[in-house]
């Protein structure tokens, strides 16, 4: 038998060499085959598989002590390398593989391998003694090092303790300590001692030995050996029930022991019976006492607590008497205001604090509280009576006061600015109170409101009237006519208007007047009134129509100088329905004074009806510096009064109209319209009294003029056909000379401007062809027939037709060509009698001889396609003809 790798020293050191620096020391190495593969009679590998190393190796940190599987290779220079490092503690199985017949394959496998989808590698041995060898080997230091077993599959642990006990010589001096690590040098008197010791202990195997001895020596078959195994079993379950008897004196005595110790036990329980009633009596008297104690201190608590609520209640529906005094019969006096207004916070606070949020609910049925509130009730409708009595007076003496001093409105020779600085002061001095009130009553602010607008109107209404009919007295102009456009009148009437400027600015003076201060009077009465509405003018705005210098002292006329008292005023503007109600009182305050405005405006339209132009953009400008908001009055008048101004210029636009139609009952027409320049003037200064303003007014004027315009020229040019297209010519030539300068900068002057262009056009392409085919009808009758003839034959066909033979051509061109120069003089002359506007003849006589030219030129090509043969005058010498004309 060959030697083992095992015992190869050479390979031993070979290993120990290849893990140098490692701290690591080989235990075991043996040579095997990585897969299946024959081993020769010589111990080397025949073929199939690769020749490995497994070694065990052990490294010892402190106490602890680590194993390691390791795989060697042989390198190129024929030595080993490591090529594999297992941990033995991840070694979890070790399987021999049943398909080899000879029991040498097996493999290892490992807990902690990445891929467990990958089978482990076969190891092959080349017999089974290094086979067992090797494998006794892991399983002791897995048990010494690791202190498991790994699961052992394919062998049998008992064949293996037998192969090693047979295969170890009997050395009775080699043992080694149980719980000590393993020799370096592992010799069969180890493998003895270790599978002894691991694997079947020393009393298991001496039990196993005489089991078996037994067996071989006195039985014969496994029948029998079951029978006298039942007998003995028998045997010793009679000894066990005999020792049982033979103690029964002493489980007498113990018996005896513990029916003592129950019969103290049933007393004690007796006893503890009774301490616990005992105990229960005692703790329900506890509970009983403590449950008084704390009804007694919760009824002390409640009391202290019910006073001092009594004290508070009390205190609260005390009224003093100086505030009832004063709201049941004092004075209101200015002096007297601050006692007043101090009087009026107590009755609210005292109010607000009988109500359910300020009170407790379970107070707000109590009959005191019932009582103290309906007194507080009566002096707040008492209060409040006296002073919407006394406010509505006082407001009527205000007024009344200033209405019977003449001196405050404009007289004769003198404009007077209406001044309300006083009436405000002395209104705000109550300005207070009216919050007191709103907050006392909201329902005795309407009375007070009507009676404020009602006196104040009147005021307003007399300082309207005053200063407008002062106005209009003090303003020097002459009065334009109004018939501007109306053939009667001389041509030079309206050249040299008189300048009536001084009337839109008595209007612009009487807006910059009065429209800040109604807009002031809407913000002050807004806010006066307690309106929850927001600031109408803020300070340095353009409520004056973007004119700095009104009342600038005053720009804060609307601050009244008192906080908010009720939270709902800081959200002003919100709500829509207190937006109608100012609107609807301030319709009522300012109501009837837009009828001075209107006076101012008729007055201005029948001095200069053209001066509604200017007026309307001045007005246009107040309006657009208006807010949309409690103002609503005054944008109101401004749409009026824009209304208006539009109305009536409306009516000077109407009435010229009507002067442009009566030239079509004139029965002969000849020249020029008188209207037509008469619009240029009127357009001239209609344009300057624009200003920038009122664009679209003045375009639809000029749309509704020119149309009435163009239209009666064409009813006229009807009257008489002979000579509508010279009419029209000559008209709409007028028109655009006029208008030339405007059209460049209007531009709906300019769209007209090119209608009047397009139909002069067409009036003098119909006047010149009528001329040319008076003079020369037989020439162009001839060729209109063979253009018509050219529908229906061919060229050549032509000439053979009746009156278009070639003689018929010789004919007609010695009565039409023979004397041109004249009948070309005779079409000058018939183009300059009909014409009384000199200065168009040059234009017309040039386009006479451009259509002429053109119509014979057509007239010479048709001759040279169907008259190849004949010879007529050339175009080119009709030029020159024409031109030496």
């Amino acid at each position: 038998m060959a030697k083992s790798s095992a015992d190869d020293e050479e390979l031993r050191r070979a290993c120990e060499a290849a893990i140098e620096g490692t701290k690591q020391k080989i235990v075991f190495s043996i040579r095997v085959v990585k897969g299946r593969g024959i081993w020769g009679k010589s111990g080397k590998l025949k073929h199939m598989g690769k020749a490995r190393v497994l070694a065990i190796s052990t490294k010892s940190k402190g106490q602890r002590t680590k194993a390691f599987l390791r795989v060697f290779k042989d390198s190129s220079g024929g030595e080993l390398e490591p090529a594999k490092l297992y941990k033995l503690k991840h070694l979890s199985k070790v399987e021999v593989i049943t398909n080899d017949p000879s029991g040498c394959t097996f493999t290892l496998g490992f807990d902690n391998l990445r891929s467990q989808s990958v089978a482990p590698p076969q190891w092959t041995m080349r017999n089974i003694d290094d086979r067992n060898r090797l494998l006794l080997c892991i399983l002791n230091v897995c048990k010494d090092i690791m202190g498991r077993l790994p699961k052992v599959v394919g062998i049998d642990v008992v064949e293996m303790a037998l192969w090693a006990k047979e295969n170890t010589p009997k050395v009775t001096n080699q043992r080694t300590v149980r719980d000590g690590p393993v020799a370096q040098t592992v010799t069969e008197s180890d493998l003895d001692v270790t599978v002894e010791k691991e694997l079947v202990s020393q009393a298991e195997e001496e039990d196993m030995e005489a089991l078996l001895g037994t067996y071989v020596m006195g039985i014969g078959e496994a029948e029998a050996f079951s029978e006298r195994l039942k007998r003995e079993l028998l045997a010793l379950e009679a000894a066990n029930v005999h020792a049982i008897l033979e103690s029964e004196p002493l489980i007498d005595e113990v018996l005896q022991g513990l029916e003592a110790a129950s019969i103290c036990v049933e007393d004690m329980d007796e006893w503890l019976g009774i301490f616990n009633l005992k105990l229960r009596h005692m703790r329900e008297d506890i509970e009983l006492i403590e449950t008084r104690n704390n009804k007694l201190e919760t009824q002390s608590v409640n009391n202290k607590a019910l006073i001092e609520e009594l004290d508070k209640l009390v205190e609260r529906l005390r009224v003093p008497s100086e505030y009832a005094a004063c709201l049941t019969g004092g004075s209101f006096d200015e002096a007297c205001m601050l006692q007043n207004i101090e009087a009026c916070e107590w009755l609210a606070g005292a109010l607000r604090g009988l109500e359910t949020p300020n009170l407790d609910p379970a107070f707000a049925n109590i009959r005191a509280v019932k009582e103290k509130r309906a007194e507080l009730e009566k002096l707040k409708t008492t209060f409040v009576r006296r002073a919407s009595e006394f406010l509505r007076n006082y407001f009527a003496s205000l007024v009344d006061f200033m209405i019977s001093d003449k001196s405050y409105f404009s007289q004769r020779g003198q404009l007077k600015r209406p001044d309300h600085a006083d009436l405000r002061y002395k209104c705000r001095t109550y300005a207070r109170l009216l919050q007191h009130l709103k907050s006392l009553d909201k329902n005795c602010l309407g009375p007070l409101r009507k009676a404020y607008c009602s006196s104040l109107n009147l005021l307003l209404r007399r300082e309207a009237r005053e200063f407008a009919n002062e106005l209009r007295a003090s303003t020097k102009a002459s009065r334009n006519p109004t018939v501007w456009l109306e053939a009667s009148t001389g041509s030079g009437s309206n050249a040299n208007a008189a300048d009536t400027s001084t009337v839109s600015d008595a209007y612009a003076k009487m807006l910059t007047i009065f429209i800040p201060l109604l807009v002031d009077e809407s913000s002050f009465f807004a806010h006066f009134m307690c309106f929850e509405v927001p600031a109408l003018v803020p300070p340095g705005g353009v409520a004056n129509g973007g004119k700095p210098g009104y009342n600038d002292d005053d720009a804060n006329d609307d601050d009244l100088g008192i906080m908010d008292i009720d939270d709902n005023d800081g959200k002003a503007g919100k709500n829509s329905a207190e937006l109608a109600a100012l609107n609807e009182s301030l319709q009522d305050l300012l109501d009837g004074i837009q009828e001075d405005f209107y006076a101012v405006v008729d007055w201005a339209y029948k001095i200069d009806p053209l001066r509604c132009i200017s007026m309307h953009g001045i007005t246009e400008r107040y309006l657009s510096g208006q807010k949309a908001d409690a103002a609503g009055f005054v944008r109101l008048l401004l749409g009026d009064l824009e209304s208006r101004i539009s109305m009536q210029f409306g009516r000077f636009v109407d009435e010229a109209c009507h002067q442009i139609e009566r030239n079509e009952r004139n029965v002969r027409q000849m020249g020029v319209l008188s209207y037509i320049p008469r619009f240029a003037t009127l357009a001239t200064r209609m344009e300057q009294y624009i200003q920038g303003q009122s664009r679209d007014l003045v375009d639809q004027a000029y749309t509704k003029f020119v149309s009435i315009m163009f239209v009666t020229l064409e009813k006229i040019a009807q009257t008489d056909p002979k000579y509508a297209d010279v009419f029209l010519l000559e008209n709409y030539a007028a028109f655009q000379n006029s208008l030339y300068d405007l059209a460049n900068v209007v531009p709906t002057l300019a769209k007209f401007y090119h209608q009047a262009s397009e139909a002069y056009e067409q009036a003098c392409t119909r006047h010149i062809s009528m001329i040319i085919y008076y003079q020369f009808e037989r020439l162009f009758q001839f060729a209109r027939r063979i253009e018509d003839l050219m529908y229906t034959i061919t060229p050549e066909e032509i000439p053979f037709q009746l009156g278009l033979s070639k003689m018929d051509l010789r004919k007609m061109l010695k009565s039409s060509l023979s004397g041109v120069d004249k009948s070309i003089s005779a079409m000058y002359k018939k183009l300059q009698k009909n014409l009384t506007s000199e200065e168009l003849l040059p234009s017309l006589w040039d386009k006479c001889k451009k259509e002429f030219l053109d119509k014979y030129d057509s007239f010479a090509q048709l001759v040279a396609k169907i008259y190849p043969t004949e010879q007529i005058p050339s175009v080119v010498e009709m030029r020159e003809l024409l031109a030496s004309m």
